[in-house]
């Protein structure tokens, strides 16, 4: 009688790794090339940022937000905003919404380029990475001309926006689209109908409806799944509503029913390239005259914010990504918040992920985790959970604990080192 015996093997990828664009740590264990189970080891990319901002005011909080992640900078800092405008019964103006609607698009498209770019280098396709980046280039153009960045293009202000969108820029803005409806036919026919993207994408990391609805997948992740579901349509957000606003489905752009699979989620970045070309374009025709902000100076917005904020407020938004959520919990009379909480889409998606991979082939691994197109720095966070009691960790522990760690990795380091220019006793 012939016993069969299996051989699984546990096998790190990352924290540092070619096909990840941030560190971060999977423990994979395998049967040979089959991959058994996956295990999410976040915490690699912690810059505090929440504890900063807790020592910041309202507006200097907006620049934390932004630098959260260069791709979504213009969403955090949106999401924020529109937080911080709830808890104050701050109330936008129209123009404002439209110019914001803009903006999202604008980033929407250089995102989904950029994220498609990557797809295709992942599986080797270099051809198609330029393609996308060289079209990317546009978008970014016209993000510097508007906002004069290209990233972090601080457009958002609580209560509105910094800068007008004049005819000159309006002019730039539809020079874009047109660009954009000569190219997009190129890429789309490129990823939806080449036979080397269909073998690689079709069927890899299929996440069903069940598990993304477990798992609370958002954006193209979970629509790519079936979930039908946009924090833009469903929550009615600002003049979306006005601008015939609805969620791309899979089914939309190839015609079959959704599997949840990597081609699926591509998929769905391809339809909404589309879908804010025409948001844009109707925002452009559509944005009323009117002041750009509620107030007109960021002194007069820093005394209204101690007076108004009183309570808390909750930023919903539809990033490229999927659905952003920042709450803010602030207390009359003071400058800065009790409490700043971003919830990134990032999060929920990586476990969806991380399940949708099981009984993949390990080759599979690098592009199947590039199509949730995680934002690693958004995510991280540090707390302690130990005995039921959680403890938050402060600036001391965690100088501490990377002490503790790279001794472990470095036995030969000697000294007790000290952060440079700042001290860790408070």
């Amino acid at each position: 009688m012939t016993e069969k015996v299996e051989y699984w093997v546990k096998m790190p990828f990352g924290p540092i790794h070619p096909g990840l664009e941030e560190p971060e740590k999977f423990i994979l264990t395998l049967d040979g090339e089959r991959i058994v189970d996956v295990d999410v080891k976040l915490g690699y990319n912690l810059r505090g940022i929440q504890w900063i901002a807790l020592r910041r005011n309202y507006i200097q909080i907006m620049y934390l937000a932004e630098r959260m992640c260069g791709i979504c900078s213009f969403s955090h800092n949106h999401t924020y905003t529109r937080a911080v405008e709830e808890a104050g019964g701050i109330e936008v103006p129209e123009r404002a919404e439209y110019i914001r609607v803009i903006i999202g698009e604008l980033e929407r498209i250089h995102s989904h380029l950029l994220n498609l770019g990557v797809l295709a280098h992942d599986i080797g396709y270099d051809t198609l990475l330029h393609l996308t980046w060289l079209a990317r280039e546009k978008v970014m153009d016209t993000l510097e001309a508007v906002s004069g960045n290209r990233v972090n293009y601080s457009m958002v202000t609580i209560g509105g926006v910094r800068r007008d969108i004049d005819e000159k820029k309006r002019r730039i803005i539809l020079d874009m689209i047109k660009y954009y409806r000569e190219v997009f036919p190129q890429i789309e026919e490129a990823f939806l109908h080449d036979p080397t993207i269909e073998a690689r994408f079709r069927d890899t990391a299929v996440i069903s409806k069940r598990v993304a609805l477990e798992q609370g997948a958002v954006g193209p992740t979970g629509r790519g799944s079936g979930i039908r579901d946009d924090a833009r349509w469903s929550e009615r957000l600002g003049v979306y509503p006005d601008l015939g606003i609805k969620p791309v489905m899979p089914q939309d752009v190839t015609g079959e029913r959704p599997r949840g699979d990597v081609f699926d989620r591509m998929a769905v970045r391809i339809g909404e390239l589309w879908e804010s070309l025409e948001l844009i374009e109707r925002a452009l025709d559509g944005m009323p005259d009117g002041k750009i902000k509620a107030f007109p100076k960021d002194n007069v917005l820093y005394a209204k914010l101690r007076l108004m904020v009183d309570g808390e407020g909750i930023g919903r938004y539809e990033a490229p990504r999927g659905e952003l959520v920042h709450y803010v919990r602030g207390k009359k009379g003071s400058d800065k918040p009790l409490r700043w909480k971003p919830r990134e889409p990032t999060f929920p998606n990586l476990f969806a992920v991380a399940k949708g991979v099981i009984g993949d082939q390990v080759a599979d691994f690098v592009v199947a985790v590039a199509s949730i197109d995680p934002c690693l720095s958004c995510t991280d966070r540090v707390a302690v959970v130990q005995d039921g009691k959680r403890k938050i960790l402060t600036e001391k522990d965690l100088l501490k604990a990377s002490i503790k760690k790279t001794r472990e990795i470095n036995p030969d380091i000697k000294g007790d080192p000290t952060p440079v220019g700042s001290s860790c006793s408070r």
